[in-house]
Order: C-alpha cells, then sequence, then structure tokens
C-alpha cells in the first residue's frame, strides 16, 4: 500500500484544450464538493467518475409532491455521473463510456430556454473519491486521445497528469491502478475502430 500525501482539493491537469478553450481539472471529494472553489476556478461542469460517490449540487430544488423521497432541480454546476470501479470489475464498455461522457460533456451546447438556466461553459472536472486513480486514468485517456501530438502514448498522458496533481513516484504503481491503465488502453483501441467505422460510413 502506498503513502497518501496531501495534496490540493482540485488540480489543473490541463490549460486551454485546443478546440474548447477551457482547462481540464482532476479533484476529489474534497474539491468536487467545494462549490466556491469550483467557482473560483471558474469551473461550471463536473463528471464525477466514482461509482461510490454522489452529489447534489442543486441548491434551490423544484417544488415535489409530498411522497417524493429526493429533491431534484437545476443546479450551478453542470453534473454528469459515471460509476467506475477502483479496481477490477469494470467492463470495457464504461471506460469507452467515461471517454464519450466527458467528451460530450466539451461538446454539448445547451439550448437558450428557461429550463436550462445555467448555461455557463467553463472548465470542467474529473473527480472520484481521493483524486488518484479513476479521474487520473480518464483524464489521461482523454488528453492522449484529443491530443496526440502532445500525448503519443497513453502512458505519457498519464505521467502528465501524475505530475500535474502532485502523485509521487512512490503512489504511481496505484496511481491509477493497473487494471484501469489496462482498460484506458483497450478502449483506445475501441475508441480509434470507431472513429474508422464513422470516417468509412461517412
Amino acid at each position: 500500500m502506498a503513502p497518501h500525501y496531501d495534496r490540493p482539493p482540485i488540480s489543473r491537469v490541463y490549460e486551454n484544450l485546443p478546440g474548447y478553450s477551457v482547462d481540464l481539472f482532476v479533484g476529489g471529494r474534497e474539491g468536487a464538493s467545494d462549490v466556491p472553489l469550483l467557482r473560483k476556478n471558474g469551473i461550471s461542469t463536473v463528471l464525477n467518475c466514482a461509482v461510490n460517490l454522489d452529489f447534489n449540487y442543486v441548491a434551490t430544488p423544484d417544488e415535489v409532491s409530498h411522497d417524493s423521497r429526493v429533491g431534484y432541480g437545476p443546479a450551478p454546476i453542470r453534473y454528469y455521473k459515471l460509476g467506475i470501479v477502483d479496481g477490477p470489475g469494470n467492463p470495457d464498455t464504461m471506460m469507452l463510456a467515461g471517454y464519450y461522457q466527458l467528451r460530450g460533456a466539451l461538446d454539448q451546447v445547451l439550448p437558450e430556454k428557461a429550463s436550462y438556466p445555467f448555461r455557463e461553459r467553463g472548465n470542467l472536472l474529473v473527480n472520484c473519491r481521493a483524486g488518484r486513480s479513476r479521474s487520473v486514468i480518464l483524464a489521461a485517456l482523454f488528453l492522449h486521445l484529443h491530443i496526440p501530438r502532445e500525448f503519443p502514448t497513453l502512458l505519457s498522458a498519464i505521467d502528465h497528469v501524475r505530475t500535474q496533481r502532485a502523485l509521487r513516484p512512490d503512489e504511481w504503481h496505484e496511481t491509477p491502478k493497473p487494471m484501469l491503465i489496462a482498460a484506458a488502453e483497450r478502449t483506445v483501441g475501441w475508441v480509434h475502430r470507431l472513429e474508422d467505422l464513422r470516417e468509412a460510413a461517412e
């Protein structure tokens, strides 16, 4: 078991993503739950990839029926949820879904309707419980596939995120977990095959 070090609740791992002009952050539960911190860093979108962690960003729930068990309504943070297990047990489709959900969150444009009151397009945070494994691999996977000239291999992207997240070399053997790295490597192959099929269909 690697030692756990203190590190910032969130870390900017890439500034000014090509094609999006937003910054990509990685963090843990403390950072993802700190709305003033998110706003201070211009973060308007959160992708939570931890299956064992949930957030409720709704400050003022809509009126709900008397027998409702949970409140709901729009929130000042655009919140996306993915369920990756921090270890074995993930089907390949889960990591593949994570890549496309992250890309989709960046590509998505909300309509100008009253039911979409928060349309701000700001920076994006990928989080898991500690911001050391699941969020690191998902951010690295995206950087490798989105900016292959800068990150020609998945490992080069992982090392970059590790460094920006202040993960120390003696914890790299589990940040991210080896089975998550393997899943991401397989996802790279799936994405390339899907993109080839899309181009052939066009």
